[in-house]
Order: C-alpha cells, then structure tokens, then sequence
C-alpha cells in the first residue's frame, strides 16, 4: 500500500489529507529537551545517530502525522565542505565568512561523503522503526539560503549576501554551481538510506526583487531538482520558497518540484486557481495561531481544509513549530485535521 503523502506528492487528491510539521522533531516536546541536555554541541547532536534517529522518532509517536523528518540542519553542507560552522546558544549559527574567489578554493568536496555519513546512517536507524505507512522525508537548504550563510557568516538581514551576489556574478556561479552539486549528492544520499521523499529549504527567498528572485532562488532551485533527477529521476521534492508565495505561480512549474510549500501570508485559494486542481501545495497554518489555541487554531484550520478537498494538499505550517507550542494544540490541530477525512 502506497504512503498517503508520497500518493499526494505524486499529484492525486486522497482521501485523507496527510499531515507533518516543520521543525516537529524540536523544542516544544519535553523528551526532545532531555535528548537535546544530553548531547555537548548541536552539531555533535545532529552527527550522533543514536541521538538523531530519536529525535526524528519523537514525534511520531506522540502525535497522529503521516511522516518523519530527519533530525538535522541545513548547515551540514558547509560545514561538510569545510567551512568553519557553530552554533551559539541565544545567537544561532556562526560561520567564518567565504566572500571571494580565493576563498572558494577551501571549500572542496573530498570528504563531503564521509562528514555527512552519520546522517545517512540516522535515516537508515530511523527507516529500520519507522511504520512502514509513515514516509520519510530528508532535507537540505536550497543554494541562496546557503549562499547568504556562507557570505555572511550568519543569518538575519541578507543585505550584505544581497549586495555582494549583485555585485559578484561570478563568484555567486561558481559557489551556485558548488551548492547545486553537493545539495543534489546530499539529497540523493538521503533518499539512499532510506528517506521516500525530500525537502528543499529556501528559508530566505524572501524580499527579492522579480530578477532576483528569477536568478537566485528559480534558476538554482530548478538546476537543482534537475540535478537531483539525474542522479534519482524517481526523486519526490517538495520545494519551500519562504516568504515568496505570491511567487509560487512561477516557481512551482519552473523548478519542477513535485509540491510547493507555502508561508503563512498565502492566500490558499488565490493558489490553487493559479497553479490548477491537479498541482500538490503543502501549508500553511500560522504556527502562532497554534500557540494561541482555540475558536481561532480551529477556524483556521477548517479554512486550509476547505481548500485542501480542491486538490493534492499535504497540511503543514507557514513556518517551523516555535517552542512554547502547547502540545494540547497540537493534538487539536490533528484532531480538526482529521475530522475532514472522507469528506
């Protein structure tokens, strides 16, 4: 029996609408917190593979979704080709700044493979316990959101990785075309091991302007996902354009993901006139509405479930599950979900 959010991925409309959350594996579960007090470092966190095959199981068995996702980050990447990453408990990630031709020769890919392998191995622990209904699904950042990393040296305002991409075409081609390959390598890897589907993370595509967005998030993402097809032309994707979907009419069929993941400012059914019955959207409860519960947390999802019976829809935040989520909701939020089936 197919999984009900690969059959959704793959463009028909089921009965029942599939379910996750971004950042689910996370902060507002308490046996996530003991798991997390345990481990000296996140990084050391996300390469220990006892650790983060738990951390993606939590979830799942608490609460009534359709899939698992590993336990992971998107900086794995650099850090994998030897970028100095960190991680700052109150301030986030920290790396050292790659902004020049000369600097792109240290980031080389000779042990990308053997950095990354404890990942591979926390998905295959994971798909060894996983029930066999659940799907999988494994990630990586998209090529912008890393590039501005890279630039920068942290995250935040993009303005400098904005400025110096305009002003540095070839050195954003060539850290693109480095992206582009180690992401697909990545991604296909994860679906080696055992993940069903997969996640491309464009947490920043937002505040673009049309020739921006078209040049750093459409073109990389779309080399990207054809990339991924040659290495696993079988290869599920959904794509999750942060803050850009009032773009979504261009970036789902230019890139050629399978789903386009939407943002809390989405006007649901605005998208599915634009993208048609038969395209697969994934979203977007405003996860602070989840926070807050309620007549509220209920309206809202009733409204997404109005429009998912229009066509393929995989439920999701606009945005990750923040940390003081009450889990009450959460189980709410599911509850509501799953009074529409067979509806």
């Amino acid at each position: 029996m197919k999984k009900v959010l690969i059959e959704t991925l793959e463009g028909n409309k089921t009965k029942r609408v599939p379910i996750w959350m971004m950042r689910q594996a996370g902060r507002h579960l308490p046996e996530y917190k003991e798991l997390r007090a345990r481990n000296k470092s996140f990084l050391d966190f996300c390469y220990a593979p006892a650790a983060a095959a738990e951390a993606t199981l939590q979830p799942v068995r608490r609460y009534d979704i359709d899939a698992a996702i590993i336990f992971s980050d998107i900086l794995v990447i650099p850090h994998a080709l030897g970028q100095f990453v960190d991680f700052k408990e109150g301030i986030g990630p920290i790396l050292e700044p790659i902004n020049t031709l000369e600097g792109l020769k240290t980031l080389e890919g000779s042990k990308f493979a053997a950095r990354l392998a404890p990942v591979y191995e926390a998905i295959e622990r994971v798909r060894g316990t996983l029930d066999a209904e659940k799907t999988l699904l494994g990630f990586c950042g998209a090529p912008w959101t890393l590039a501005t990393y890279i630039i920068q040296g942290k995250g935040g305002n993009r303005d400098v990785a904005k400025i110096h991409a305009l002003q540095n075409p070839e050195f954003m081609n060539e850290l693109f075309d480095m992206l582009i390959e180690y992401c697909a390598l990545h991604l296909a890897a994860q679906l080696d091991a055992g993940a069903d589907a997969v996640q491309i993370f464009e947490s920043w595509a937002e505040d673009l302007n049309d020739e921006c967005f078209q040049n750093l998030v459409i073109e990389p993402n779309r080399k990207l996902v054809a990339r991924l097809r040659e290495l696993r032309p079988n290869a599920k994707i959904i794509g999750f354009p942060r803050g850009a979907s009032h773009r979504a009419k261009y970036y789902y069929p230019q890139t050629g993901v399978n789903a386009v993941g939407l943002d809390i400012s989405a006007d649901l059914k605005t998208i599915r006139s634009e993208l048609g019955n038969e395209a697969c959207i994934q979203g977007n409860l405003d996860p602070l509405v989840l926070v807050a519960g309620g007549d509220g947390l209920k309206r809202a999802v009733e409204n997404i479930m109005e429009t998912a019976a229009l066509g393929p829809h995989i439920f999701n935040l606009g945005h990750g599950i923040v940390p003081q989520t009450p889990i009450d909701n959460v189980i709410e939020m599911i509850k509501t979900v799953r009074s529409f089936e067979g509806k």
